[in-house]
């Protein structure tokens, strides 16, 4: 019971990500930079608590895939944030979570899966889905956003998802705190000098950064605290205990609970098209996990 309360807080915490990225006064490459070096220093510090030996000989045996999908980490943040700026959160959450159609059109080609009517029809109903999503958000709030360019960015970041997904599935002997630790260190030396490089560029002091103000202040250090360190960790202590199933039945919490607090308290309307293409794909993306079994416990997680 104890592990299924734990899910669902992580969920929760999860689906309320957009509304703290919604109130930060930085770029999406910097929100995600932040958001990785501080959830990476909390992981570490609760790595050395409970003294966690990360094997040097495991790290440099899976050294490649670990880059590779800490690079795609870092990069699916700022592509899901971006997509925060252009289309609502509710759109942006539900077309992230077609990121399963993406591993299981990829895993042909990087797995040797074989394809199945089933999984063909999971992801045409997927498509028609975020379709949908994108014709709601042009009804009701056209002038307002460029739903086409803010959903093009969260479906970029949902293939970068997928492919650490697929990535992960090849990396041995590290449990998935250690790999997500790893990860997030990795996206965080990553984007670092990227932020430099934009900062010099622009002809901005590093400094700058620091003064975000103090609203942008306390939601950077939530994003890394709780919606990273936190809801990772609480995912983590629950995926030992629970089985598959359940773990895909209460990711969708995530979700759901994206829409219903955009709504009450960033004032984003949901129509019935909406709907339709929400149920359209969370419903196909769920139905495409449960006939993949080895697909299901990597999944969930934002």
């Amino acid at each position: 019971m104890k592990a299924k309360i734990s899910i669902v807080i992580a969920m929760i915490i999860f689906g309320s990500i957009g509304i703290f990225v919604k109130n930060i006064n930085l770029s999406s490459l910097e929100i995600a930079l932040f958001r990785a070096a501080i959830a990476s220093l909390l992981l570490i510090a609760v790595g050395i608590a409970i003294r966690i030996d990360i094997s040097f000989k495991d790290i440099k045996s899976n050294g490649l895939l670990l880059i590779l999908s800490g690079a795609c980490m870092g990069v699916n943040w700022i592509a899901l944030f971006q997509g925060y700026k252009y289309t609502t959160v509710s759109n942006a959450t539900l077309g992230y979570y077609s990121a399963p159609i993406f591993v299981i059109m990829l895993s042909p080609i990087i797995l040797k899966e074989k394809i199945t009517p089933t999984k063909i029809t999971c992801t045409l109903t997927a498509m028609l889905g975020l379709f949908l999503i994108i014709k709601a958000g042009n009804d009701v709030n056209g002038d307002a956003y460029n739903h086409m360019l803010g959903m093009a960015y969260v479906i970029f970041g949902a293939m970068l998802y997928a492919t650490v997904i697929l990535i992960n599935k090849h990396i041995k002997d590290l449990s998935g705190f250690e790999t997500t630790l790893l990860q997030l260190m990795v996206a965080a030396i990553t984007l670092l000098p990227v932020v430099m490089l934009r900062l010099k560029v622009q002809g901005d002091s590093p400094i700058m950064l620091l003064n975000m103000g103090a609203k942008s202040w306390v939601n950077i250090l939530l994003l890394g605290i709780v919606h990273t360190g936190l809801a990772y960790l609480l995912y983590f202590r629950s995926v030992k205990e629970l089985e598959a199933q359940s773990i895909a039945i209460l990711s969708y919490i995530d979700p759901v609970s994206a829409v219903i607090m955009a709504m009450m308290f960033l004032g984003e309307d949901i129509t019935l098209v909406k709907i339709i293409g929400g149920i359209l794909v969370l419903g196909s993306t769920y139905l495409a996990e449960s006939t993949d079994s080895k697909l299901k416990k990597q999944s969930s997680a934002v």
